[in-house]
C-alpha cells in the first residue's frame, strides 16, 4: 500500500493556491480541468517531497461546505518554526495558536482547513513576539 494525498475541497481556488502555494511554501505538481465533471484539481507537495500530496479540489458549481471535527488537520515539518510563521503572517494569514513553545503552531487556510506546523528536531527556545502571543479564534 502507498499513500497518494488528502484531498481538501476550496471554495477558491486562487485563494486557496496563495495559501497553500505562496504563504505556506507547497509546489503545485500538477493541475487538471474536468469540464465533464466541471471540477479543478490541483495536486500540491512540500519541496521535494511529492509522494506526500495535497489535492485541492475546486468544484465549479458553487457549494458551501462545512467544517467536520472527523478532519482533524494537515501537519508540516518546518526547518524553522519561527520563520515559518514570519512567512505566513507577511502573506496575510492569522497564526491562530502561535509557537510559543517553539515547537508547534496551527494556521488556517482560506476554507478553514486546519494546518499544524511542528518544528523539524528540537523545539527551539522561546522567542518575542510568539512567547506572549495570545491564540487568535480556534485551530
Amino acid at each position: 500500500m502507498k499513500y497518494l494525498h488528502t484531498m481538501v475541497r476550496v471554495t477558491d481556488p486562487e485563494a486557496s493556491l496563495r495559501f497553500y502555494r505562496d504563504a505556506l511554501g507547497l509546489e503545485v505538481l500538477r493541475q487538471r480541468d474536468v469540464p465533464a465533471g466541471r471540477f479543478t484539481l490541483y495536486f500540491l507537495a512540500a519541496p521535494g517531497q511529492p509522494d506526500a500530496q495535497v489535492e485541492l479540489t475546486h468544484n465549479w458549481d458553487p457549494e458551501v461546505y462545512t467544517g467536520g471535527r472527523n478532519f482533524g488537520h494537515l501537519a508540516y515539518e518546518v526547518d524553522d518554526i519561527y520563520a515559518a510563521c514570519t512567512r505566513l503572517q507577511q502573506h496575510g494569514v492569522t497564526i491562530n495558536r502561535p509557537p510559543r513553545d517553539g515547537r508547534m503552531a496551527f494556521v488556517r487556510s482560506p476554507d478553514g482547513i486546519s494546518i499544524e506546523l511542528l518544528q523539524a528536531g528540537d523545539a527551539l527556545p522561546p522567542a518575542e513576539p510568539w512567547a506572549s502571543m495570545p491564540n487568535t479564534g480556534s485551530w
